[in-house]
């Protein structure tokens, strides 16, 4: 089995079948993992979440942060941004379905043969891997089978700053939530600063992307993440961004990982902003 890691399409629909197809991905053998943010900003958002839908099992994802905001919309908990391209997913007649299985995704997969794993933003350095995995799913259990219109909701709002193992309630799925689908850096302190998102080397004096700082999780696992465009494809520390700005007309990138191997492909998108 050969794993493909596809870092962030955000509905470029052609992109992605053009990638697939010059990657070798065989659908009785391999796995496509998908790094999130499936959808919003380019134009093809539905056509995106159908396809990967109909990969069952073949396909794995985790959620995004404009796979929540798409949810946070639809479900009445947020207004929709000027930028957002989301009335295909809206106003289809599978609407409901497309909604309930991105609701159902996770925001952590894991391979243990590989020792590889992925999220959408990165892992607060300190976490382990384990403990990521419990964390991420105390937010997915929510989204699943609990209050999650009010999670959508409660969501938004970039305090707590800091890690606690107290920290509950609301609070703390918010904490887990922005890790997971917001962090880029964190300051010297250890504060998590979710407005800056310029690539590393142009951020103000004190602030460390979250990759760069000293971890609990085990370096000889890989972590696949995106969410950062403006970093593009990138490894440091075991920690391999793959999102390269598809959507800005950069590149769709994929990781094809097999035993202690990792090679890369991309293709180049044409721009849709």
């Amino acid at each position: 089995m050969t794993i493909y890691a596809i870092g962030d399409i955000q509905g470029c629909y052609k992109s992605l079948r053009n990638l697939i197809k010059h990657s070798g991905f065989k659908p009785a053998s391999d796995q496509l993992w998908f790094c999130g943010d499936l959808v919003n900003r380019g134009p093809n958002s539905a056509d995106v979440l159908r396809y990967i839908m109909d990969l069952g099992d073949t396909a794995h994802c985790v959620l995004g942060n404009h796979d929540l905001n798409l949810l946070a919309v639809a479900y009445g908990k947020r207004e929709s941004k000027e930028l957002d391209t989301l009335d295909d997913i809206l106003n289809a007649p599978d609407s409901a379905e497309m909604l309930k299985w991105l609701r159902y995704q996770p925001l952590f997969h894991q391979s243990k043969k590989y020792r590889v794993c992925m999220v959408h933003a990165g892992i607060h350095p300190a976490w382990s891997i384990k403990k990521t995995k419990n964390l991420a799913r105390e937010v997915q259990n929510v989204l699943r089978k609990g209050d999650y219109k009010m999670l959508l909701e409660k969501m938004y709002g970039n305090y707590p700053a800091y890690w606690d193992n107290k920290l509950d309630n609301w609070e703390r799925l918010r904490f887990i939530t922005n890790v997971l689908t917001r962090m880029r850096y964190l300051d010297s302190s250890g504060a998590l600063d979710l407005d800056i998102k310029c690539s590393p080397g142009k951020q103000p004096i004190g602030y460390h992307p979250w990759y760069s700082i000293q971890a609990k999780r085990k370096q000889h696992w890989r972590v696949f993440y995106g969410h950062w465009s403006t970093l593009g494809l990138h490894w440091q520390n075991n920690a391999i961004c793959l999102d390269s700005g598809c959507l800005w007309g950069g590149k769709l990138t994929a990781a094809q990982v097999g035993d202690e191997k990792t090679r890369f492909i991309q293709i180049n998108c044409g721009k849709t902003l």
